[in-house]
């Protein structure tokens, strides 16, 4: 099992976390905290322009961060099969440096299990980004993750998860509900 009292206090201190995902193993932070947003571009050593996606736990937290969210999203949410990250067009409340040039935003909702109890816990949305470097390969387990990423990281978390080992679905929407499938 593992120290949710830890984890959230690493978050809250402006922490970067490595930890199981429901897809594949991420880099996670603070999505309202600039700083460890930045700490996790200079981990990942990626480019600012390329946006970071993060994670929910539930439709209050969804809607403090996107000005609206399209029924379609809801349909989306309620119906995935897998998991499947929506880029909603305006967010709102979180670290400037999180967000697309075009003010869009990558979010994803962890409705069930331990990831969920943490995001509930902490309170906030957490980054979600693969743990790899910038270009290479995304790890399918903690234990592929490369030292140049984990002696960078405060904290480790080996949360149990039921793994898919492949990354989520990414569709786009519209304020006006048109939607495209950018990742299956």
């Amino acid at each position: 099992m593992f120290d949710k009292r830890a984890v959230v206090n690493v978050l809250k201190s402006g922490g970067v976390i490595l930890y199981n995902t429901d897809t594949i193993p991420g880099l996670g932070c603070d999505a309202t905290n600039k700083d460890a947003v930045e700490k996790i571009y200079a981990i990942k050593e990626r480019p600012a322009e390329k946006s970071l996606i993060l994670l929910v736990s539930n439709d209050g937290m969804l809607q403090r961060y996107v000005e609206r969210v399209p029924d379609v999203a809801w349909d989306i949410i309620d119906f995935a099969e897998k998991p499947t990250t929506i880029i909603y067009p305006k967010a709102k409340n979180l670290a400037a440096n999180l967000v697309a040039d075009d003010g869009s935003i990558g979010i994803r909702m962890i409705k069930k299990g331990p990831l969920n109890e943490l995001i509930e816990a902490f309170g906030r949305p957490l980054v979600s980004t693969s743990a790899n470097l910038s270009g290479a390969p995304g790890a399918t387990s903690l234990s592929e993750i490369v030292p140049e990423i984990t002696s960078k990281v405060d904290l480790i978390v080996d949360l149990p998860t039921q793994k898919r080992n492949q990354a989520s679905t990414i569709i786009k929407i519209e304020l006006n509900g048109e939607f495209k499938i950018i990742r299956k």
